[in-house]
């Protein structure tokens, strides 16, 4: 297994286990935060997946982009099953994107997000989107403990 291999096998297998946290999310509880200040479950959802889009064309632009236009902005927040759908083709996208990379690719390949603090290597910015989405599924597991909802077995 070469490294781009192992990158895509790494986000099948977040994307995996996230599903089963966000698939545990009750419907009635979609839109319970913790405060005030905190993203609903479907929001962050959306968020992880508007996210994935996101950095998929600041790949493809080498960098951050000037100007985003989302093609999940303006679409209403009904249900995990919607936000999966809508996402699936995205998601295809980016992942057959990062095939296409070759070992030295992920070395040599520079992505400059500067305007955000740092400049990382194709491989390094690859591994940073799926710990990204990781964090989001460790929040939204310590959500589903607080509200008392029984947690999905992501360890299988």
């Amino acid at each position: 297994m070469n490294g781009t291999d192992a990158i895509v096998l790494n986000i099948k297998e977040i994307r995996r286990r996230s599903i089963k946290v966000w698939q545990a999310i009750p419907d009635d509880k979609l839109d319970w935060k913790p405060d005030k200040e905190a993203m609903t479950c479907i929001e962050m959802v959306r968020h992880v997946l508007e996210s994935e889009y996101y950095y998929h064309l600041a790949i493809e632009n080498l960098g951050s982009l000037k100007e985003f236009d989302s093609p999940f902005e303006k679409r209403p927040l009904q249900s995990i099953k919607d936000e999966l759908e809508f996402a699936a083709s995205y998601h295809q996208q980016f992942l057959d994107m990062i095939t296409t990379f070759s070992e030295e690719d992920l070395t040599n390949i520079k992505i400059d997000r500067s305007d955000v603090g740092y400049i990382r290597s194709l491989g390094d910015m690859l591994m940073r989107i799926g710990y990204h989405e990781s964090v989001h599924a460790g929040q939204l597991l310590q959500y589903l403990r607080i509200m008392e909802v029984d947690r999905p077995r992501i360890w299988d």
